[in-house]
């Protein structure tokens, strides 16, 4: 089943959080969406695992994403 109208199709969480991390870093990344694993010793492994938990998190950092690539 073709997504022609969801603009993340085909873009994994990873591949989002490292675009994210590396435009913004991860001190911006915690003030924009204020969650533990941006603030607190922060990887790509440790917020991945929460964001794949956490839908509510996945949900505010795809947001974000979509911001910055649509400017």
């Amino acid at each position: 089943m073709e997504q022609k109208n969801n603009p993340l199709h085909g873009i994994t969480l990873e591949v989002m959080l490292n675009h994210l991390v590396t435009h913004y870093g991860w001190e911006q990344m915690n003030e924009r969406i204020r969650i533990n694993c941006f603030y607190e010793n922060p990887s790509i492994k440790s917020s991945l695992k929460f964001l794949r938990a956490t839908p509510w998190a996945r949900q505010k950092v795809e947001n974000l994403y979509l911001e910055n690539v649509r400017k």
